[in-house]
């Protein structure tokens, strides 16, 4: 950490600029105070001779984009995406993100500090990054952004900085032609070969990355710098250093076969089952490490704000002075390799020698971490952190940003990696060394280990990416040539360059054959048996209902569509269906939709319309009907409110009086349904609703007397929830005629209460943290059970003898109805924010399905034990709207179908 320097901002947005954090490749990284807040945050900001250059700013733009959709949990939520509204007219657009300071040491750093991590530090720091790759390769993308310069320390565990090439290269500057080159390292067997890159690339990354966690050096370092890419290729890795309850595991992430690696879900669960959030549980670095983060951030929360017209330094960067416990001084360490870094092709000077080089202030290890091997990085987009063992994925949606490109080489790019052929020159010598303090969801330029040196060129074509379908107006495909240098300098030294230019967009259509299904693996969810992605040109679902474990019926502002749940392939539209809801089954052969105007009866095949109820005909003595929500329904019947207006006529004026004024009142109604044969089976009145009057009912539990039910809070008027002095309400309507029996309240169950019920008479309500059984028609209390401090229970799904619990703080649990016995409780390892999980189980109720904001995760009902989680990236456009719905889960038969937004997946369950 230095201080500014006279060219350096002062401003960014809303955050005040405090001191230089790191200068990386094509980045420089600022400490920063956010003036509304007053909140430390850290500044990526593009390099401004990289800024220019238009695919530097798309793919700057794109990780940001995905930081921003991936934030959570091992990523830190950008606080700023840098987007000015005016740019400046008298140069480039400046281009920057902001993110929330996270106090952690790099990987690099903190082995130069205590030497190599323990086991259980081991386990920890592999789990997490596991737990990220998971979720990027579950999408059909590749990370590659591995490096001990780009994995951060925290004290609550690992983190990620690299969102891409830029994040994670060695090196970056300006070509002719408006093209990027990139220098990028840590290649791997395949990549030596010049083989297809996959995700086992990156496993065989996080091998190499676990190995020098554990030793401080690489498997791969022993012998000649020019053959550390002919050992990579070919010799044995050396892992007698390593804890032997892990050199298994890590000896199979480096297997040459990358056929014959673990996938990233497997390695997450057999480092811990429980999660790397789960063992971190209680601190997890050692007394050195820890004293070290904590001094660093106890020096960033002393910064203050510069003067603005600071003098100009001398040569070299000051430092920065604080009030603030002495930093840890910690000594680069030996390269492995002396070989002076040979001199670039192009004519310019070489690399200074790293130990020629003056060290800045909080440098911390200077240049590459020398014992590890670097790795090709060309990959499409990163993480979002998840904890366990979840799996991203990915809708058909691929970037390219649009435009002509240059002469084409042989292959094309993996997806979301807009690229142009190679320049045949070096680039310039790299920037500086791992980075020395944290970022938290940086995404370009937040700095990689730098400082390997050049050599002669080879070219190495990456395989074709799935082909989609093209757009006949769009120009050629850009293509991508990485060109690794041989081997000299520091390790592997060499690295290898892309130049980024322009492409095209590539569009992916609901038309696509199914996966096949494969063997599920611990922790990693099965094989989606297909994937349906809602078409961008129609609006966005607004409800999705299973229809007889045949369809799959999605509703819209401007139609109803069905999805074949055999195959994901989408069978008919029916603009008559816009706006609508339920998609319930109406005897055998037909498809209800319950429309703002009239009830639909649909043909499955073809989403014709057999027969229509309109609600002006079928309620003509209510004119101008409005229907609510459906509040619930039982085999063929269905309950719903609706309320209507009615003029009021002011009385008969007394003699010698002014007559009044008609009042308009609006009338409200309980409603049950026959569905099958289309005909109202009773109705009464019930209380208004908050404007504009229809109260929103939800069936707790229908009994063969009665069916129970309770409106929801924000359609309660206020002198409603002024007459309820804080509980809420369970009213009680005869199943036959609709007469309202009782209603009653429980304990102190507040109207905004997740309540239940079965059929033997208990409703389970959450009251205060807790969760209470009561005797439904007495309210007697029968047993509680006891809650997560500061949480509250969501719906709990009674089965059979079991009730399955959900919980705010992302616990999922089971306890049996009778007795309220804590039977099993886990916690689906997420950020305990927002609503707790909504359940469903599979139709063999052997599965249980928890869907929240962030992920979903399956569990065995029976025993809790986690299977596995699964979190959908959303568009990988960096233009395109960030995806913030919460996930939803229908289950069919042995599928699960989860939804986020627009995108659907078909999985396998028991």
């Amino acid at each position: 950490m230095e201080a500014l320097r006279q060219d350096d901002p002062r401003r960014f947005g809303r955050f005040t600029a405090l001191a230089r954090f790191h200068e990386g490749a094509s980045a420089v990284r600022y400490v920063a105070r956010d003036t509304e807040s007053g909140e430390v945050a850290l500044i990526t900001a593009a390099r401004p001779e990289l800024a220019v250059v238009p695919a530097y700013r798309r793919r700057f733009q794109a990780e940001a984009r995905a930081a921003e959709r991936l934030a959570g949990g091992w990523v830190a939520p950008p606080l700023d995406t840098g987007e000015e509204p005016e740019p400046p007219a008298d140069g480039p657009e400046p281009l920057w993100t902001a993110a929330g300071y996270v106090p952690a040491l790099p990987l690099a750093e903190a082995i130069g500090i205590d030497g190599p991590l323990d086991e259980r530090a081991l386990r920890i720091l592999g789990a997490g990054i596991a737990e990220i790759l998971s979720r990027v390769h579950a999408a059909g993308a590749v990370l590659q952004g591995l490096a001990p310069g780009t994995v951060l320390l925290a004290a609550d565990g690992p983190r990620l900085t690299a969102f891409g090439p830029l994040g994670a290269a060695a090196s970056a500057e300006a070509r002719p032609g408006g093209q990027l080159s990139v220098r990028l390292g840590y290649l791997t067997p395949e990549q030596i070969e010049g083989k297809e890159v996959s995700a086992a690339s990156d496993l065989f990354v996080l091998g190499l990355l676990l190995a020098y966690a554990a030793t401080g050096t690489t498997p791969f370092t022993e012998g000649p710098a020019e053959e550390a890419a002919r050992r990579i290729a070919g010799d044995e890795p050396e892992l007698d250093a390593v804890p032997e309850a892990l050199r298994e595991l890590i000896t199979n992430c480096l297997a040459k076969d990358p056929a014959a690696r673990p996938t990233a879900g497997t390695v997450a669960a057999e480092l811990a089952l429980e999660g790397a959030a789960g063992l971190a549980r209680g601190g997890w670095l050692p007394e050195r490490l820890a004293a070290a983060v904590a001094d660093q951030e106890a020096r960033v929360l002393a910064l203050e704000a510069p003067e603005e017209n600071p003098e100009t330094p001398e040569k070299g960067p000051a430092p920065v002075t604080a009030e603030a416990p002495a930093p840890v001084s910690v000594e680069a360490p030996e390269p492995v390799e002396d070989t002076a870094a040979p001199k670039p092709e192009d004519g310019t000077a070489a690399p200074e020698p790293e130990d020629a080089r003056p060290a800045a202030a909080g440098d911390g290890d200077i240049g590459e971490d020398r014992g590890t091997t670097r790795f090709l990085n060309t990959g499409p987009r990163p993480p979002q952190s998840d904890r366990p063992t979840t799996q991203l994925s990915l809708p058909h949606e691929l970037l390219a940003p649009p435009g002509t490109a240059p002469a084409p080489v042989a292959q094309p790019i993996p997806p979301a990696l807009p690229v142009a052929p190679v320049a045949s020159q070096h680039p310039g010598p790299t920037h500086g060394g791992p980075a020395p303090y944290p970022a938290a969801a940086l995404p370009a330029g937040s700095g990689g280990a730098g400082g390997a040196g050049g050599g002669p060129m080879v070219s190495l074509p990456l395989p074709p990416a799935p082909a989609p379908v093209p757009d006949p107006a769009a120009s050629r495909r850009t293509l991508l040539t990485i060109a690794a240098a041989a081997v000299g300098g520091l390790v592997v030294g060499g690295g290898s360059v892309a130049a980024l230019g322009s492409g095209d967009t590539a569009v992916a259509t609901d038309d696509k054959p199914a996966p096949k299904p494969r063997r599920t693996l611990p922790g990693q969810p099965p094989e989606p048996r297909w994937i349906y992605t809602h078409p961008a040109s129609e609006s966005s679902p607004l409800t999705t209902a299973v229809w007889r474990d045949k369809l799959l019926v999605v509703t819209s502002e401007s139609q109803a569509s069905a999805v074949d749940l055999r195959t994901g392939k989408r069978l008919w539209q029916r603009a008559d269906g816009a706006k609508g809801q339920a998609a319930l089954a109406a005897g055998a052969d037909l498809v209800f939709v319950a429309s703002p105007s009239e009830f639909l009866w649909l043909s499955p095949k073809n989403g014709k319309v057999v027969h229509r109820v309109r609600y002006t005909d079928a309620f003509a003595d209510l004119p101008g009907l409005a229907v609510g929500p459906l509040a619930g329904n039982s085999g063929p019947v269905i309950w719903f409110t609706g309320s209507h207006t009615v003029t009021v006529k002011a009385p008969k004026p007394k003699k010698g009086k002014k007559k009044g004024k008609d009042k308009e009142v609006v009338q409200a109604h309980f409603f049950a349904y026959d569905i099958v044969q289309r005909k109202e089976l009773w109705r009464t009145p019930v209380p208004t609703g908050r404007a504009p009057g229809t109260p929103a009912y939800r069936v707790v539990v229908d009994r063969s007397a009665d069916v129970l039910v309770r409106q929801d809070a924000v359609s309660l008027t206020a002198a409603e929830v002024k007459a309820a002095k804080g509980k809420g309400s369970i009213r009680s309507f005869d199943q036959k005629t609709g007469k309202l029996l009782w209603a009653k309240q429980y304990a102190a169950a507040s109207p905004e209460a997740a309540t239940g019920g079965d059929e033997d008479g208990t409703l389970y309500a959450a009251v205060g943290k807790d969760l209470q059984a009561f005797e439904t028609d007495t309210t007697k209390p029968l047993w509680r059970v006891e809650g997560s401090d500061g949480s509250v229970f969501g719906t709990p799904l009674v089965a059979g003898p079991l009730i399955h619990t959900t919980e705010r703080s992302q616990l999922v649990g089971a306890v049996e109805r009778e007795s309220g016995r804590l039977v099993w409780r886990r916690s689906t390892e997420v950020p305990g924010t927002g609503n707790a999980p909504s359940l469903t189980l599979s139709g063999s109720e052997k599965t249980l399905i928890a869907a929240d904001a962030v992920q979903v995760t399956a569990f065995s009902a029976a025993d809790g034990e986690r299977l596995w989680k699964f979190q959908d990236i959303g568009s990988a456009d960096p233009k395109g709207a960030t995806v913030s719905a919460s996930y939803r889960a229908l289950t069919a038969g042995e599928t699960v179908v989860v939804q986020r937004d627009r995108a659907f997946y078909a999985f396998p369950v028991a």
